[in-house]
């Protein structure tokens, strides 16, 4: 018969093992951002669908946030760092425009987003941000960066959940990348508004995360314009 002690080796006792408390400050709430800029315009598109693992929260949220009326900030990602953020940033903006008597260029937006993902980089917002709009020039732009204020800007890109899905597809149907006959046309509103939709077909079949409704952004110099397109919804 095994001894109590012998039994204590193949058994050990965890009721005087230190209890361990894990808190995790973050969640990923799903999402995809996905923005287009041509000569004159920029298209931004973010899915409406929040959800935290295989949760629904809302089918019908919206993730574009007008900074200006030519700046737009699409947020996917930490919902709750998502408004935190947005708040900041917004009366920030108020304040500059209330100091110099005028909006803040899309240009200034993008440093000061900037700086303030930086500030932040020991406790990062869980956050994928895409800021577009129009520059001094009046031509489109797009920034991204990643969680800690590293800044890019391109003239499209994808980010959220799909992110790493999408961006390949948009290097070959804006980038022209890896086509056998690239073509040599500026890219126009109604192609890029085109690819926007179908990207996100694309994204609503293959990430859980990214579904229900598409919100439209179209950004010119006469302001902007706002459109909705329907995803599949399980």
């Amino acid at each position: 018969m095994m001894m109590q002690t012998e039994m204590n080796a193949y058994y050990p006792d965890y009721s005087t093992a230190p209890i361990q408390r894990q808190i995790n400050p973050y969640a990923d709430n799903g999402g995809s951002v996905v923005a287009i800029a041509g000569n004159d315009f920029v298209v931004v598109g973010a899915d409406t669908r929040l959800s935290s693992g295989f949760s629904i929260y809302t089918r019908n949220q919206n993730k574009l946030f007008p900074m200006s009326d030519t700046t737009v900030l699409g947020c996917a990602g930490c919902w709750c760092d998502t408004l935190t953020l947005t708040r900041i940033l917004k009366s920030r903006m108020q304040m500059y425009q209330q100091e110099h008597n005028k909006q803040m260029s899309t240009t200034a937006c993008a440093q000061m987003l900037s700086t303030m993902l930086y500030y932040k980089r020991f406790f990062p917002y869980y956050i994928s941000n895409i800021l577009v709009g129009l520059d001094n020039e009046g031509k489109g732009c797009v920034y991204s960066y990643d969680p800690i204020g590293h800044c890019e800007k391109a003239t499209y890109r994808a980010g959220g959940s799909a992110g790493a899905l999408l961006q390949p597809l948009l290097d070959n149907q804006i980038g022209q990348k890896n086509l056998v006959k690239p073509s040599s046309e500026d890219l126009s509103q109604e192609k890029a508004l085109a690819i926007l939709k179908d990207v996100f077909i694309a994204a609503a079949e293959r990430d859980i995360y990214t579904g229900d409704s598409v919100l439209i952004n179209i950004i010119t110099k006469d302001g902007t314009k706002v459109e909705t397109f329907e995803l599949r919804k399980d």
